[in-house]
């Protein structure tokens, strides 16, 4: 009879090169969560923030990192750094979400899924901020719920990256 190994790092979501990775990266402004614009942002804080990403991907065996930049050719530097050593990138844009052809380029160069993020609905907003330069590369796009977007969206990125049982099992 054929046993079949089952251990915990492949209970916990952990692949057997390593637990799965996400990059969330954090755009212009969001460094001022929490004091920018409250009514629409909410008061949490992207400290408070990263901290419950880094807590929920514990629980759902992913590693996550984060980062934050205002600067569009940072952010495009850490996203072609992500290439073998993230599973999935989870980005909020900010105001580069409608205007960035290189943060664009970035995401499509180095192959990864991507899921995008907002606080706000942008439906909702201002007419100029409906357009997004990633949407159609993204896998998906969670928006509106303050910063219960990046949560959902880690969770959709998890169910995204799981492995799979090969056919068959």
């Amino acid at each position: 009879m054929a046993t079949t190994k089952t251990d915990a790092s492949e209970r916990d979501g952990d692949t057997p090169l390593g637990p799965l990775k996400a990059l969330v990266i954090h755009g212009p402004n969001l460094n001022l969560l929490g004091t920018r614009e409250p009514e629409i942002y909410g008061t949490v804080t992207l400290k408070d923030i990263d901290r419950e990403l880094k807590r929920l991907g514990a629980e759902l065996g992913i590693a996550v990192t984060t980062y934050q930049s205002n600067g569009e050719g940072a952010i495009v530097d850490r996203i072609q750094q992500a290439r073998g050593r993230a599973d999935v990138i989870l980005i909020n844009p900010g105001a580069y979400t409608h205007t960035s052809v290189a943060i664009r380029d970035a995401l499509v160069a180095v192959g990864l899924p991507v899921v995008e993020v907002h606080l706000s609905n942008v439906y909702r907003r201002e007419r100029f901020r409906h357009r997004s330069m990633i949407a159609d590369i993204a896998v998906g796009r969670i928006m509106g719920f303050g910063a219960a977007s990046y949560y959902l969206a880690l969770r959709a990125a998890r169910e995204i990256i799981r492995p799979r049982a090969p056919a068959g099992n």
